[in-house]
Order: C-alpha cells, then structure tokens, then sequence
C-alpha cells in the first residue's frame, strides 16, 4: 500500500479552516501600516530631511550621510516600536527570488539597540555565494548592498527590511534591481526628449507596471507526498485526469473555501505592507488562481511583486496549503504566467498610450505607440531572451499561452489608423488642409479602454492605454524582461528624435516632419503586427515568410546575449556594460541546465525507487492470477496481456533512464557552457522526457490504484 499518499488524502479531508480576521473594515485604516513610506517619513522626519528625501526619490540627487543618520534614527525608532528587533537589507540577487541576511538592533556591548547610517545605506553579503557569472570569483567575496529610497523601507515577519541593490566589489551589477533603474534613467531621458516636441512643460517620464500573478494552489500534505513538486517545482509524471479544463468551469466560478480563506489572509499582509492588490479570482484550470494588484511605478511594482510572492507562500503555511508558482506544475491543464501591463506616464499626470480627443495629444500617442511597435519588431529575439527559462519552455507556444513568436496585438482600430497612415504616405498637405483628418489621425477613438476584442494569443498586446507583455513567466522577476522593454523603447525613441530632427532641418513642419517619421518606422515595423490566433499552424507559416523568429528552447533563445549588438545596446543606455550581459548570459544557461539536470535526476528516482518496484510488485500478483487460472483450466489471457505491457513499461522505462543518465554523464565533461545547455536541451530534454513520462503514465493506469505511490492529477487539483 502506497502509505504516504493515503496518509496525505487522509489529512486533507481532516483539514480545518483558518479564520480570518481583517485589521479593520475600512481597508484605508491598514494600507501601509508595515511600511517607512511618504506617509510615516513626514511624520517622522524633520521638514528639511524629508524634503531632502524626497529631491532623491523624485530627482535622484544623492541622499547626504547627516540625512541618512536623522532617517536610520526615524526608522529605528519606528520599526522597534512595533516589535521588530532585527533588520536586513532586502535584495534581489540573480537567482530569481529575495535575499536577506538579518542583523540584531541590540548591541551587547553598549547594551543598546543601535541603528547607524552606515548600516542602513550600505552592507557586505558575499558576492560570489550568488550566480555572478564569473563576476567573482570563490575566493573573491566581496559585494555590495546600497540602499534605495525609491522603493519604501517596510516590515516583514518582525524584521526591518531594506530594499537594496547589489554590485560586486568592482562595480558590477549582480541584482535584476540596478539594471531596471537604470532602465528608467534610460527610459526617462528618450522620452522626454520626444514628449518636448508636444509639451515644453513635460520634465519627466515614468513607467508604470502592473501585473497579474498567476498560480496554483494544493494543500501542503498533496505538495510533500509529491517529490517531484518538492525538488524541481513541477510534476514530471502524472496521467491527466478524467476531468481537467474542458468543462470551461473553473474560470471565475466561485472561489472554494479554504483558497478563499488564504486570499484574503495574504491579502491583508499585502495590504499592510502597501501593495494595493484589487483583484481575486480562479483562473482557467483547476487548483489555479490569479491576484492583480493596482498598478504603480516600476521599480516599486517590481519589488511588491517579488514581496507579494514571498508573502502569499508564507500565508499559505497558515492555511497547510502550498502555492506553486512554476510555470507548468500539470501537464495537459494551462500554465500560470504574469501579464506585465506596461505604460508610460508623464510628470504633467499624461499617459502617453491613452488615445484622446486632442489632435495633438493623439499625434503624441501614435508616436509612442508606433516607436514602441518598432522597438519589439527590431528587438524580438531579445525580448524573447529576456522570458526564457526552462519553466517557460513548458508554457509557451504549448496551446493555452503566448506563442514563442514574439508578435503586437494591436486591435482593429489602431491597425487601421496605421495602415490609412502608411498608405497616405505621399499624401500633399495644402495649405488650409487639415492634416489630421486627411492623415487619418482624427480616427483615433477617444475612448479610454480598449474598443476591439481583446487577443488572448499575443505575447505583446496594446490594451486600451498600456501594453501587455503577457509572456512573462509565473515565477519570474519581472525586473528582467522589463528592464529589456525600457531599454529597447528607448533606444528607437533616441533614434526617432534624431530622424525628426533631420526632416525639420530640411524645412519640414515640425507636425509633418514627426508624420513623416512615423510613417517610415510603422512600414519598416509592419511584419510584427499580427491580429489573428497566434495558436495556429498557419501563424507559425507566415511567421517565418515574415521573417520572424521562433525560438522555442531556452538556449537557442538565450544565443541573442551573446551578440554585439545586444552589448553595444546595453551600453549605449548605460544599463549594463559587456561583463554584465555576459554574466547573465552564462547564469541563464546555467540556470537552465541545473533545472533540467533536477528533473532529470528527479525522473530517475522515482522511477526507479518507486515506479518500477510498485510496478513489478503488481506484476507479480497478476502472475499468480494468471498461474491459478491456468491451473484451474480457466481463460487467463487477459492477465497475461496485462502483464506483457506492464513488462514493456518497465523495460522501456529502465532502458531510457540509463540512457539518459548517461547522456547527462557525458554533456558534464563539456567545457563550453553553450554547447551543454544546448545539450541538456536536445539530447537529455528532448530525447527522454517524454519517454520516461509515457512509461509511467502508462503504467499508472495499469497497476492497482491503491499501490500507486505518486499523488494523482485528481487528487491535486481538485481536492483542496
């Protein structure tokens, strides 16, 4: 009897609920209470020191040591007013998730809680412990964490936690935090530069995120009774249910009751800790769900986005639940992803992707949209980089998420403008016309949302008055892929501020010199637009007529990093230097390998300590069916059919794990860090993942379902 699955079924039907009491009625009475934000600093600041504070966080001057020392006493005193006696710089290292390294208020030889400006602005982690991509060496182990005021100091778990970039000894970032600010820096200078040409009065330009997290929840008995889900995140055996998603049920229905408990627990959390969530609801495959905060500016989205997901698995302990947040826990339902809605808005309160009923405002809104349409179109294979993980390989192009041909989803409406503006290209203005309507640009609807039907299939989708990058996966940080669409944007809008410059000094009118722009760049960009089912065959065909890429596999994806081109970009918006492209080139495939190397290792034990012995003890009973009824004279083909395809599942099964293990023996001896990612892709992944998963999905249906040692897709996903 497979004990430790029937233990686990038994404790999550003797599962109690967990009541839930909100701080207060009013959600405004909380909202904020864990965090050292505007509200707090003003009170608990000095006027200049606040102000000073405030010049850093809105213009980025550099905070001076006596301000430092008047916040680290304010915060001090703040934090251990409400019980906190530890505290830690909160950074984001390139391994996808937090850290944080905790450090006593309490001095024990003042015997004094004490909290100095040199602790608070910058700390000493060891650099090389983290992926650095050869950055540091293992007996280099200095790096640095350095405060940034942007984002709010807050209190999680009784610990005071700083958010902090992270940059080796000699300089170099080793975060996903340092890039993306520079990225805003990047980012706010081209925009600028274009927004002047509408608006003298527009000093600066702020991205604006907000994401929709995707995931799945179990409870924790199911979690730990799986040890596939434990090691690699995901499932690699498991026969689909008899019910899946095909009913089309799940999506929106009603919340079940220990799920909901747990939302609005971790709700609360976030709430206090100033992360504006507004919106539950269960996503499209059983066990899913989705939580959708408000959107903010990007670099405090990023960190409430990486926070949010530490709170909701801390929460979920409370509940004996697990939150799964890889791409593809379950084969055959939907995988879980993170929709980044991305907008541009100005310091005069404009968004820059909102269509209006001004002309001008409109002109200023196809400007932006046309460059950012040209920045995906000449960027694709990088922006597919910047999603690429062995998680997401699962996901995308798998039916249900965007394909891995990066295409903009645009709408009827927009697609039409920009088809009437190109095909009047050579359209004469006469004095007295009105260049807008003979241009087309008055057809711009005024309306603020989106009025075509929404593309589910798009990886980039304009949405009413933001972009959608809907590829990004479920347990990514965003940090990564959003840095890459500040900086490719950017980059066109340098370049389209000096081809305008170059149509006004030949004697065009500043309004027809940008028209005439924008024309060229919406027909050299034309190819990446796509309104259909970016699912189907037929999509896949013209895409490559177009000339457009489909990079499926991670390491073919990540071969772009490598390129000069990518390194010049970077550099050239002063958001990463060669070393760092580099660094993060060599820490994706390494990352990539080691999470195929876990599955593959994770394939092999359960195979062969648990599959194939509980298969061959079924065997082994129904021989003794098959004897008896041969010696009583009785019909015994059936069971001796049985057994002859529970033997080929065994040999089969322990035929491609050697194989594959040696596979893997081999590729470790290669030196060329390319050449074994692309490897462990071809010859491991592709060659015996399916196989060994056939065998044992097979063999699940055949052996006695009370001997079965693995936690079924039923019991997963539908029992809770």
């Amino acid at each position: 009897m497979a004990t430790l699955r029937q233990q686990a079924l038994a404790m999550v039907q003797s599962r109690q609920r967990v009541t839930v009491t909100a701080p207060s009625n009013k959600i405004s009475d909380f909202f904020g209470v864990n965090t050292f934000g505007t509200a707090q600093m003003r009170v608990s600041l000095a006027p200049s020191a606040y102000k000073r504070v405030m010049e850093a966080i809105d213009k980025g001057s550099k905070i001076d040591s006596l301000t430092a020392e008047e916040v680290a006493s304010a915060v001090k005193t703040w934090a251990i007013s409400k019980g906190v006696t530890h505290y830690t710089h909160w950074f984001q290292p390139l391994t996808g998730s937090t850290a944080e390294k905790h450090d006593s208020f309490f001095d024990a030889f003042s015997g004094l809680e004490k909290f100095k400006a040199s602790a608070l602005v910058q700390q000493e982690p060891d650099a090389s412990s983290f992926p650095n991509g050869g950055i540091r060496s293992t007996f280099e182990a200095r790096g640095y964490t350095a405060w940034d005021p942007t984002s709010p100091i807050f209190i999680f778990e009784n610990t005071l936690c700083i958010p902090t970039i992270f940059v080796s000894y000699t300089g170099e970032a080793l975060d996903y935090k340092t890039p993306l600010l520079k990225s805003v820096e990047a980012i706010n200078e081209a925009a600028v530069a274009i927004c002047q040409l509408f608006d003298r009065n527009v000093r600066k330009i702020t991205p604006s995120l907000g994401i929709e997290q995707e995931y799945f929840v179990i409870d924790k008995a199911l979690f730990t009774a799986r040890p596939d889900l434990v090691m690699g995140g995901r499932t690699v055996f498991g026969h689909s249910p008899a019910r899946g998603q095909q009913l089309d049920d799940h999506y929106f229905g009603s919340i079940p009751t220990r799920v909901k408990d747990f939302m609005v627990d971790f709700e609360n959390e976030a709430l206090k800790l100033g992360i504006p969530v507004m919106t539950r609801h269960n996503e499209v495959a059983p066990g899913q769900f989705e939580v959708a905060p408000l959107f903010e500016e990007i670099n405090k989205a990023t960190d409430h986005n990486q926070l949010l997901m530490d709170v909701m698995d801390k929460v979920a302990e409370r509940h004996d639940l697990k939150v799964l947040l890889h791409e593809k826990p379950f084969a055959g339902v939907n995988g879980s992803g993170k929709h980044n809605n991305w907008s541009l808005i100005t310091d005069t309160g404009v968004n820059l992707f909102q269509p209006s009923n001004s002309a001008r405002e409109n002109l200023q809104f196809l400007t932006f949209l046309v460059a950012t349409v040209k920045a995906v179109y000449d960027n694709a294979d990088l922006l597919r980089a910047s999603i690429a993980s062995a998680g997401n390989d699962h996901r995308l192009g798998a039916n249900e998420a965007p394909p891995a041909i990066i295409s903009v989803f645009l709408g009827a409406t927009l697609t039409e403008v920009l088809n009437e503006l190109e095909k009047n290209g050579n359209i004469k203005i006469e004095k007295g016309d009105n260049m807008y309507m003979k241009l087309g640009i008055s057809k711009i609807p005024e309306i603020i949302l989106d009025n075509t039907d929404r593309n589910r299939t798009s990886p980039f989708a304009f949405t009413g008055n933001k972009f959608e990058f809907r590829a990004v996966g479920s347990q990514a940080n965003v940090a990564g892929p959003m840095t890459v669409v500040n900086v490719i944007v950017a980059d066109v809008l340098v370049e389209m501020a000096k081809d305008i410059e170059k149509e006004m000094t030949a004697g065009k009118e500043k309004k027809i010199a940008i028209v005439n722009v924008l024309r060229k760049y919406i027909k050299d960009s034309k190819k990446v637009r796509f309104e259909g089912d970016g699912y189907s065959d037929e999509w896949a065909a013209e895409a490559q007529k177009r000339g457009l890429s489909n990079l499926k596999s991670t390491p073919s994806a990540l071969d772009v990093y490598s390129t000069k081109a990518t390194k010049e970009l970077f550099e050239k918006h002063n958001v990463m230097n060669g070393i760092e492209v580099h660094a993060r080139h060599e820490i994706m495939l390494e990352s990539f390998m080691k999470k195929i190397q876990i599955e593959g290792r994770v394939m092999g034990d359960l195979a062969l300590n648990h599959i194939i012995p509980t298969a061959i003890l079924y065997q082994n009973k129904i021989i003794q069916n098959a004897n008896g009824l041969k010696g009583l004279g009785l019909d015994n083909t059936a069971a001796v059919e049985t057994i002859k395809e529970v033997s080929k599942h065994i040999e089969s099964l322990k035929a491609n794990i050697t194989a594959m293990v040696e596979a893997r023996k081999k590729l470790n001896k290669e030196e060329d860090i390319v050449k074994m990612a692309k490897g462990y892709q071809t010859d491991v992944k592709e060659a015996y993942f399916d196989k060994i998963r056939y065998a044992v999905d097979k063999l699940e249906l055949l052996v006695d379902d009370e001997s079965w040692p693995l936690v079924k897709y039923r019991e997963m996903l539908f029992l809770r």
